[in-house]
């Protein structure tokens, strides 16, 4: 058996520390085969954010691969944003984008971020051809019989008909990510985890997302996913504090944006604990 934790959204900044120190206390009691972190390490990519970051993922015991969410990128500072958007990851810079091979599986990397778009809203993903690119040969490049698990920040499709374009250029990668036997991809962005089956051209890819571990939640608690792998399957259990179950945490839609549900319609877990405001940001 072989055991992912798969964490994301933490938003320093904004963290629930509760919540942090509880997954610091799973990780180290029952040290899992490897954490994987899609993203949003921070609030609004502040250097003493990126510091608290850095710092409590130092301090886990175990392999370790980080994404990048699109609120790690330079959020005042226009110019290190262009010129060197990841600088304040240098702490960390060896688990950017890790590849993890373990026991069946290879966690590989997917880029969604981007520095600009041509479109209002920055915070939404893209998959550039180049990311792409570099993610499906790390994938034909794993040896025989390993299979690829994907990690990205943002959910590569919306899963309803609601979605205006999550993350542009997703649907071509989820066909191309089939085509080649994916067994499930990662992400997070969304504040509420989700395990739901989207068919493509070349059949159909699961698409796993995280729940958050900061104080933004959507409409379920802090929370991250225990993935066990057994016999070729995945297995997801949701883990959280108030000891809810694991359908009970997931939605059945993935929402175009990771802000709380404000509008008739939106997708919700059934738990439904929608903030009545979201929490301040200072």
């Amino acid at each position: 058996m072989t055991r992912l934790f798969h964490i994301s959204d933490i938003h320093f900044g904004l963290e629930d520390r509760r919540a942090l120190d509880w997954v610091a206390q799973c990780i180290a009691r029952e040290k899992p085969d490897a954490v994987s972190i899609t993203g949003d390490l921070t609030m609004r990519a502040r250097h003493r954010e990126f510091t608290a970051a850095c710092q409590w993922i130092m301090a886990l015991d175990v392999p370790v691969t980080v994404e990048v969410g699109n609120h790690d990128l330079p959020y005042f500072n226009l110019i290190e944003r262009f010129i060197d958007p990841y600088r304040r990851f240098r702490a960390i810079e060896k688990l950017l984008e890790r590849e993890l091979t373990l026991p069946g599986i290879a966690i590989v990397p997917l880029k969604t971020t981007a520095r600009a778009q041509w479109r209002m809203n920055w915070s939404k993903g893209v998959v550039g051809a180049v990311s792409l690119r570099q993610t499906l040969a790390a994938i034909d490049a794993l040896p025989a019989g390993v299979r690829a698990v994907v990690a990205c920040h943002h959910p590569l499709v919306e899963a309803g008909t609601r979605g205006k374009a999550l993350t542009r250029g997703g649907e071509r990668a989820l066909a191309e990510l089939a085509a080649r036997n994916v067994q499930a991809v990662l992400s997070g962005h969304v504040h509420d985890p989700f395990d739901l089956i989207h068919p493509t051209p070349n059949g159909p890819v699961r698409m796993i997302g995280a729940g958050t571990l900061s104080q933004r939640v959507r409409s379920t608690p802090p929370s991250f996913n225990e993935l066990t792998l057994v016999d070729g399957e995945i297995n997801v259990r949701v883990r959280n504090l108030e000891s809810v179950s694991t359908r009970d945490m997931q939605i059945d839609d993935v929402p175009e944006n990771a802000l709380p549900p404000r509008t008739e319609g939106e997708p919700v877990a059934p738990v439904a604990a929608v903030p009545a405001i979201d929490p301040p940001v200072h």
